[in-house]
């Protein structure tokens, strides 16, 4: 019986653009006598990159490529989230607390047009998705502008 996976693991990536920072960065060669003629050393060995192909570099500083067309299909970038956001989240599941009891808060604050946290507040204006994809998948802290 096929099944339906989803991938669990976060990645960094990089998009390609061709500047001498991103070839010095990861140390592509370049040699005109390949079709492709950017090369990087790469799991599979030495690989072409061409401008908008994504390198994405894994847990032990492994590289491989993606094209574009497939990333996009395949990965999204991590929610961005205020700090107080992200202690919030650390706080409740260190206290073993679950979605449905947050949203609960949350749900229960909207009714009684109470004042929540700045978390609940934050949930309440619009991020309910960007909460929840937070919380299952990981997020970035939002940086703080001067």
């Amino acid at each position: 019986m096929i099944k339906i996976y989803r991938k669990t693991a976060t990645i960094k990536a990089e998009q390609f653009d061709g500047s001498d920072e991103m070839i010095n960065k990861y140390h592509i060669e370049y040699d005109e006598a390949y079709t492709v003629p950017f090369r990087i050393e790469a799991i599979e060995g030495w690989i072409g990159v061409e401008g908008g192909d994504w390198i994405a570099t894994g847990v032990h500083g492994e590289h491989w490529i993606i094209a574009d067309v497939v990333f996009k299909q395949t990965y999204a970038e991590l929610p961005v989230i205020p700090e107080e956001v992200s202690l919030s989240i650390k706080d409740w599941k260190k206290h073993s607390r679950g979605l449905d009891q947050i949203f609960g808060m949350v749900y229960q604050y909207e009714i009684t047009r109470t004042q929540g946290s700045t978390t609940i507040n934050w949930i309440m204006c619009g991020n309910q998705d960007a909460f929840a994809r937070a919380w299952l998948d990981g997020y970035v802290v939002e940086e703080e502008h001067d």
